[in-house]
């Protein structure tokens, strides 16, 4: 049914998306599925790394461990955006497209309020692609 999953993810927030990284294996281990990790970083040194070139480095090592561990085949795309909170739904929209995905697994926040005002980036990716969407909520 699904052959290649897209995961945003921050890898300075690991341990916050578990959930959805285990969603997001236990689907590809199910539909025998590619699983392409994508990250939006800066140009600026961050807690994770000094470069993009570096970030790119680690999200790339990040998909590989993810690979060792629940054995499907996996992907890394990184960008580099001057804003990535800002850029960051347009960035996944066309990360959809470039990598041919047909299913998008992320992680999300309990709601909340503000969501009424600010949607979350789940509520507006889903909104704005014809894939499917799936929203892991913290347990």
């Amino acid at each position: 049914m699904f052959k290649k999953i897209l995961v945003p993810v921050d890898l300075a927030h690991i341990e916050a998306i578990q959930r959805a990284l285990s969603t997001s294996a236990d689907l590809a281990r199910h539909y025998g599925a590619e699983v392409c990790y994508m990250a939006v970083t800066t140009s600026t040194p961050g807690t994770v790394a000094r470069t993009p070139e570096e970030y790119e480095h680690k999200l790339e090592a990040f998909a590989s461990g993810q690979e060792a561990v629940h054995g499907q085949k996996t992907s890394s795309r990184c960008i580099n955006s001057p804003d990535p909170t800002a850029d960051l739904d347009g960035l996944i929209l066309k990360s959809i497209e470039a990598v041919g995905a047909d299913l998008v697994v992320m992680a999300t926040h309990l709601p909340r309020h503000l969501d009424a005002v600010m949607p979350s980036h789940g509520d507006r990716i889903a909104s704005h692609t014809d894939v499917s969407v799936f929203l892991v909520r913290p347990a």
